[in-house]
Formats: structure tokens, C-alpha cells, sequence
């Protein structure tokens, strides 16, 4: 059975944002947007949605990380971080 395409609306043309808050705020985007045709999109540039863990590390492997940091210039946990990231990428790599 074919899919049937919503009609709907034209989306009308705003000469401030105020204008379209208002229009938005009492409409539904539904009558003017088939949202069944759309795709997904990926949005490369935003920040990825990182999570807190606690981790247990021994204190002399922290305080050589701290030295390392402090050479580099750069935070202790953000040189983690980037230690971390290399090796997940590395064993990925390897393993394909």
C-alpha cells in the first residue's frame, strides 16, 4: 500500500523573530511539516555529551600524570583524557 503524503500548509514568511515566536507558540508544526519525509542529520560539530566515572588509579601513576600534565602545559585529567582517546582508536584500528 503506498504512503499517502500529509498535505500541509505553507509555512509563512516572518519579518521579525518575534513574529515567528508568537506564530510558533499557537501553532503546530505538524500542519505545515509532513515530518514523516524527514531524515535524520548528523551535527558533526557539537560537543559530544560526556558522563562523570570514578575511576581508582594508584597515587604514584597520578602523580606522574601530573608531571606529565605540567610539562604539556594542560590540565592532568584533560591529558588523561586525550591518553585514553588515543589508545580506544588504536585498539579499534587494530582490531578491524
Amino acid at each position: 500500500m503506498p504512503k499517502l503524503k500529509k498535505q500541509t500548509h505553507k509555512i509563512p514568511t516572518f519579518e521579525r523573530e518575534d513574529q515567528a515566536r508568537k506564530f510558533w507558540a499557537t501553532h503546530d508544526s505538524t500542519e505545515f511539516v509532513d515530518w514523516r519525509q524527514a531524515g535524520r542529520v548528523k551535527l558533526p560539530h557539537l560537543r559530544p555529551t560526556t558522563r562523570t566515572i570514578s575511576i581508582r588509579l594508584p597515587e604514584s601513576m597520578i602523580e606522574r600524570l601530573k608531571v606529565l600534565a605540567n610539562k604539556r602545559d594542560v590540565p592532568y585529567q584533560s591529558l588523561l583524557k586525550m591518553f585514553v582517546a588515543d589508545k580506544v582508536e588504536e585498539a579499534l584500528r587494530s582490531a578491524r
